[in-house]
Formats: structure tokens, C-alpha cells, sequence
């Protein structure tokens, strides 16, 4: 699946994908709505997408997606001097190409994305372990964020307006960015980083 606003650089890379006979093209859209209607229909394992895709950006689309049992693995592409890189990263995309890259590394990273690798082949892997809530998504880090203050999934629940099962969803992504087992570990975890921000 792909999506880019601009109708000549969806042109150019649904071609790309179509002569490449490891890819199969399933659909495109120019907008992130038209791309998140399509992948609740149609099951695809890649999906490629315009970090600043209209009208609701590439962040939020990934948002919408993430309570989506089919939804495809999602590469982005963006220019890297705005950091899209970690913002795709923090939303929970599986890959990134910077916009200025070759196609070749395009093809690639979708190859290795769809084998269940994650791709970010300019961030520094040392800052990362140093922070790792810089990970999370927006829902995660309130999520956390609660928790530290003691609530429980029903309170959880209730306060961020999602569901008992969707709050597990979440719970599960948490503790697996922040390498922990348990509640008690992410908790730990949070006011540890918080003392190295502020000594």
C-alpha cells in the first residue's frame, strides 16, 4: 500500500513497486484517511506512507491504526533535517527512508520490514538506550504517565477514554519499548529517567 499527497511521486512509485516483481501493489491514496479506509479492508503486510500525508499527518494515521489487528507495517519517508525520523519512530513505524534516498534503499528497507525488522538507519542507537521514553507514543507516554501515579487499568480506562482491552493493547507495546515484565518495572523506570533529566 502506498500513499503520498503528490500525484507525480505516487505515479513514480507505484511504478517502481510494480516492476519489481517481490512487491505486489494492493492500492494507493493520497490522503491519510483514504489510506486507513483501505487498510481496514484490504490486508497488506508493507505500507508506505508520506510522513506529512493530509490531512491528519503520518503520526496520527499510525495512531488509528494501531487498534487494527490487520493493519500493514508501516515505512515512512521524510525529509530527515525535521527529525520525521524520530517522530516516525515514536508513532510506531517499522522503517524510515529519507526522502533525498535511492530508490534501492526504499525496496530494501520494505523487504526487511516485511520480514519483521525495524529500520532506522539514521538514529543512534546510544541515545535511544539512553532514553527510551523518547520511544513512545503520545498515548504511551500518558499511559505511563498514569501509571506512575497508581492507577489501575479500570482507572486507566476511564481516564483516557479507551477500552479495558485497548489499554492492555497499550500496556503490552509499553512495557515491550521499555524492555520490562510489569507494572512495577515501567513505573521504576519512569522515575529513574525522570532523576537523570532533572539531577
Amino acid at each position: 500500500m502506498l500513499a503520498d499527497s503528490n500525484p507525480l511521486v505516487l505515479s513514480a512509485l507505484s511504478e517502481v513497486f510494480e516492476r519489481d516483481a517481490r512487491f505486489s501493489l494492493l492500492t494507493t491514496s493520497a490522503t491519510a484517511e483514504g489510506f486507513l479506509a483501505t487498510a481496514t479492508r484490504i490486508p497488506a503486510q508493507v505500507g508506505i506512507i508520506e510522513w506529512n500525508l493530509p490531512a491528519m499527518g503520518g503520526a496520527r494515521l499510525m495512531e488509528q491504526l494501531r487498534d487494527e489487528p490487520s493493519a500493514p507495517r508501516i515505512v515512512v519517508y521524510g525529509d530527515q533535517a525535521s527529525e520525521s525520523h524520530l517522530g516516525a519512530l515514536a508513532a510506531g513505524a517499522a522503517g524510515f527512508v529519507p526522502r533525498s534516498g535511492a530508490v534501492g534503499m526504499l525496496l530494501d528497507t520494505c523487504l526487511a520490514v516485511a520480514q519483521g525488522k525495524m529500520v532506522f538507519p539514521y538514529l543512534d542507537v546510544r541515545d535511544l538506550q539512553n532514553n527510551l521514553l523518547q520511544t513512545l507514543s503520545r498515548r504511551e507516554a500518558d499511559m505511563l504517565e498514569a501509571l506512575s501515579r497508581g492507577l489501575t487499568n479500570r482507572e486507566l480506562s476511564k481516564e483516557l477514554g479507551i477500552s479495558a482491552n485497548t489499554v492492555k493493547f497499550h500496556l503490552s507495546n509499553l512495557y515491550d519499548k521499555l524492555s520490562v515484565r510489569s507494572r512495577a518495572q515501567a513505573i521504576a523506570y519512569y522515575y529513574s529517567s525522570k532523576q537523570k533529566q532533572n539531577p
